[in-house]
């Protein structure tokens, strides 16, 4: 299993995690600096792999180094900062 690194793709306003010849994406808008997750998919292939939350966590990384804020509408970006005090910092 290759796993490449999670790349913005500010067009598609979508983050991706390429695995193999599948992509995990975290969708987004942005709204000035404030990023609202609005649904994560892992296709069934790559799931319970640990995919999507290496998807998060590096578009999380992505939007602390940007200076930006979240808003997680997407129950599995919620759960994660849940998860993860150190990024609830984050929350708009």
């Amino acid at each position: 299993m290759t796993v490449e690194r999670v790349v913005d793709h500010r067009s598609e306003q979508e983050f991706t995690l390429a695995v193999g010849d599948r992509r995990a994406v975290a969708a987004y808008q942005l709204e000035g600096n404030t990023i609202v997750f609005t649904h994560t998919v892992v296709p069934p292939e790559i799931e319970g792999r640990g995919v999507g939350t290496k998807l998060i966590r590096g578009a999380l990384d992505i939007v602390r180094d940007r200076g930006w804020k979240v808003v997680p509408q997407c129950p599995f970006v919620r759960a994660y900062i849940e998860k993860h005090p150190e990024m609830r910092d984050l929350l708009a």
